[in-house]
């Protein structure tokens, strides 16, 4: 069954190594700022940026020996908490051939993977399309 891509005022690609830089930051702030100021967005993760809402994260980080009872969310609930707040102008996809070649395929239940072959229905869906990362 055909999935229509709603239409958004950005479309933010994450691609590349979430571990690499301060891309995961960036694209968060981003998202957050441009949803504070009222626009929609969806985000398309590429590559290993695919790894951030894998269930396996689960609701929380590891423990930090220097602060051991602050609570630190997973990137997974880190997006799924920003998808709870925006259910109607935030929308995160998950690039499905980079999942299975990654071994991500476990998303958390809000993030729907697409095929590569439909990236093109996402850029006409959206007013402005910024790249995040690597190509």
């Amino acid at each position: 069954m055909p999935t229509s891509v709603p239409r958004t005022d950005v479309l933010l690609t994450v691609m590349g190594a979430p571990y690499e830089s301060d891309l995961v930051t960036s694209a968060l702030r981003l998202t957050q700022a441009l949803l504070d100021g009222g626009a929609t967005v969806q985000v398309w993760a590429c590559g290993y940026a695919t790894m951030l809402t894998q269930t396996a994260l689960g609701d929380s980080k590891p423990r930090n020996l220097a602060a051991w009872s602050t609570p630190y969310p997973s990137m997974a609930a880190v997006v799924q908490d920003m998808l709870a707040a925006f259910p109607d102008r935030l929308h995160w996809y998950a690039c499905r051939f980079c999942s299975d070649d990654r071994g991500a395929a476990a998303h958390i239940g809000q993030v729907p993977t697409r095929a590569p072959a439909k990236y093109a229905e996402h850029v006409a869906a959206a007013g402005k399309t910024l790249y995040l990362g690597v190509m």
